[in-house]
């Protein structure tokens, strides 16, 4: 969601998040009308009569009209090219308005109950917080905080009391109350039932890894010279020469 959303079009502007200077939408696990356009589109370079180093044909074979296999002109691939994104628009936000339904029904019958969640996503009004046993998400209004004055800071995904200090940021752990389930507008809100936010998880270091900057500088510290041995008889004393 951070980044524009994919487009279909006749021109050839490559793929950002594939890092592709070419790219055609040709195959996918459900066929799509866009890999259909584009397969008509190759098989009438196939057939067609132009000459190029880049499509080998089986020798023999009837060349045959463009037309025959791919009839559009540019503009009307323009057409289709939106034409095909929106309908993918749509049929996006009708799967996230059924999920939603869905996640708000599984949720009703459990107003009250305490679940375990993650911070995962912090804004002005509040934090909204995903249950860590189920894909569900909920929001945390900052009416519902503890009394204080909370300070939204963007920058560190944040919210801070001006007067407790008390901090909820991106990934703290809550335990929290599901407070109401609104099946029309598919929301779910969530109260505290304890006001202290964990601290985030950090990830388990895999066996041989750096323990971190210490650890990195005990590994590179030089050895150093051991002082007197202790004998039997005690430390061995450096012999000295009289005057």
């Amino acid at each position: 969601r951070s980044m524009n959303q994919a487009v279909y079009s006749p021109q050839n502007e490559g793929h950002f998040g594939l890092a592709y200077q070419a790219y055609a939408h040709f195959t996918s696990p459900i066929r799509r009308y866009p890999d259909l356009l584009v397969h008509r589109a190759i098989r009438s370079v196939i057939r067609g009569p132009r000459q190029t180093n880049t499509v080998v044909r089986v020798e023999g074979a009837p060349v045959e009209p463009p037309s025959k296999w791919c009839p559009y002109t540019f503009e009307q691939m323009l057409e289709l090219g939106e034409h095909c994104s929106m309908t993918e628009r749509r049929a996006d936000e009708a799967t996230r308005d059924v999920e939603s339904w869905l996640k708000c029904e599984f949720m009703s019958d459990k107003l009250g109950e305490t679940f375990e969640g993650t911070i995962a996503s912090v804004t002005q009004f509040g934090l909204f917080v995903r249950l860590d046993d189920f894909y569900v998400e909920g929001l945390v209004h900052v009416t519902s905080l503890p009394s204080d004055y909370y300070h939204y800071e963007a920058e560190k995904h944040r919210l801070k009391g001006e007067r407790t200090g008390t901090t909820y940021r991106l990934g703290d752990g809550l335990t929290v109350q599901v407070a109401r389930v609104d099946m029309d507008d598919r929301k779910i809100d969530f109260g505290l039932a304890d006001d202290k936010p964990r601290p985030r998880r950090q990830p388990r270091k895999r066996r041989g890894e750096s323990g971190g900057p210490k650890a990195a500088a005990a590994t590179d510290k030089q050895p150093t010279r051991r002082g007197p041995r202790r004998t039997r008889n005690g430390p061995r004393k450096p012999s000295a020469k009289k005057g």
